[in-house]
């Protein structure tokens, strides 16, 4: 919401909003931009600024003083955000939309920083602090690409439909697609069914890139009205990933576009994943680039030949994406958004294979919408068991969520000591910053302690990462 008031004002539109316990950095990014800010929702604050147009966050629902008042008077029109963001910030740009239940936030960095070295100007919008980009949200020039990710999270309380159903896709990355958000959907065929109305509304000189790996995307209704390309590391993807080798020198892997060689990549970005979110982003710049000025792309030869490989090796990604905080001899402290279980053991892997001579300590906050219930208990305890210990966190907001369907961590340590894992759970995140900053590291050899949350660990990161650089 910030991101979009900042680039409205950047258009020249007169920005005002409300809002409850808006802090630092964004409150001071906000005032810096000229957007003026209403502590809470009081519904004569939105009466005396007038809007012309009202935008409503899926944070805010009925029973919001200012959203009653928008209902009740019929005074001022109102919209969700992304229907603002399709209509006023997207509106005929070739739109290059990153959905998937992983990497959205990292590929479409990449994207906009691949557009940017290559001189095109893009617009974006993403949805984390960017390490290779001046912020997070740029206009760009008016006729470039614009870049956004394409969450599948609904849009408001009065549409839910998918916020990415309103961002216009000519050129769609699909990254991968597993069961998430259990708040809003039932089950992987309800997420499933979301993707296939986004893969509907792709235009016929669009294109579809689709993670050619994974089955749950192989098995979405074939878009035969458009241009459908794979990435990968299998046979079958049209750009593939091979030769992958990570350790601790790094990543390095080779690109083939159908057998015929783009080049190879040497970057510290950990993971196969980021291997293929590299993959996608190099595609996406190169055929968002010829959809701009009108080129038909050299799909049957190179599509890289006009634009070449990125300079990845310059890339630094996204702010709190396996974050060192703490390098010492003796203790690496990394922070990691992981908080799904295939994005946990992608990130553990990544680790062991990254800083093999290291004890790797996993400390995991059950934080999202999904990750307090015991829907992936069993996949989180699998995930976690990548590591050599595993310090479990307090499930956020507990008490909101019935027993019956709550994670249950002690179950998830029991299991893990069966399988020789030393673990323990506690029942405040302070409890466990406060035990981990008991451990004497320099006695227990070489340790790397990643913390794995969607959230601040309630400023434990912080904290614990603090004192260790004092020591």
């Amino acid at each position: 919401m910030g991101n979009a008031a900042i680039l409205l004002k950047k258009q020249g539109v007169e920005v005002a909003g409300s809002d409850a316990g808006v802090y630092p950095p964004m409150s001071d990014v906000l005032l810096e931009a000229g957007i003026e800010l209403f502590e809470g929702f009081d519904e004569e604050v939105l009466r005396e600024w007038s809007a012309d147009r009202v935008v409503v966050g899926n944070a805010v629902s009925r029973g919001n003083p200012q959203v009653e008042w928008l209902l009740r008077e019929r005074l001022v029109p109102f919209v969700c955000l992304p229907q603002l963001i399709g209509e006023e910030l997207i509106g005929t740009r070739v739109a290059v939309v990153v959905a998937g239940t992983h990497g959205k936030t990292t590929t479409t960095s990449l994207t906009a920083f691949v557009l940017s070295e290559a001189g095109v100007n893009p617009g974006y919008l993403v949805g984390g602090v960017p390490l290779d980009l001046p912020s997070g949200n740029e206009l760009g020039d008016p006729v470039a690409p614009f870049v956004i990710e394409g969450d599948e999270y609904d849009s408001a309380f009065f549409d839910k439909r998918s916020k990415f159903i309103h961002y216009r896709p000519r050129i769609l990355v699909l990254n991968n697609l597993e069961f998430d958000h259990s708040d809003i959907f039932r089950d992987l065929v309800d997420v499933s069914r979301t993707f296939d109305h986004l893969l509907r509304i792709v235009p016929s000189d669009g294109f579809v890139l689709a993670n050619g790996d994974d089955p749950n995307i192989a098995a979405l209704p074939q878009p035969s009205w458009t241009t459908l390309l794979r990435v990968g590391l299998g046979p079958e993807n049209d750009l593939r990933i091979v030769d992958f080798s990570e350790g601790p020198d790094g990543v390095v892997f080779r690109l083939l576009w159908r057998e015929i060689e783009v080049g190879e990549v040497k970057w510290n970005m950990p993971g196969e994943y980021n291997a293929r979110n590299a993959a996608m982003a190099a595609l996406a710049s190169a055929l968002s680039q010829a959809a701009a000025v009108g080129r038909e792309p050299d799909l049957d030869g190179n599509p890289f030949a006009a634009t070449g490989l990125p300079p990845f090796d310059k890339c630094q990604g996204v702010k709190r994406r396996q974050e060192i905080l703490v390098d010492r001899d003796d203790l690496l402290v990394l922070s990691d958004f992981a908080h799904h279980p295939t994005a946990i053991s992608g990130a553990l892997r990544s680790l062991r294979a990254r800083w093999p001579e290291h004890r790797l300590v996993a400390c995991f906050e059950p934080r999202s919408n999904t990750a307090v219930t015991n829907v992936f208990q069993d996949a989180f305890t699998e995930a976690l068991g990548e590591a050599d210990e595993i310090l479990l966190g307090e499930i956020h907001r507990a008490e909101r969520i019935d027993p019956a369907d709550r994670l249950d961590g002690q179950a998830m340590i029991l299991k893990l000591r069966e399988q020789g894992r030393a673990a323990e759970v506690f029942h405040t995140n302070q409890a466990l910053g406060e035990s981990l900053l008991s451990h004497d590291f320099e006695s227990e050899g070489k340790t790397l302690l990643v913390f794995l949350s969607n959230g601040s660990f309630d400023g434990v990161i912080g904290k614990v990462a603090s004192q260790f650089l004092e020591k």
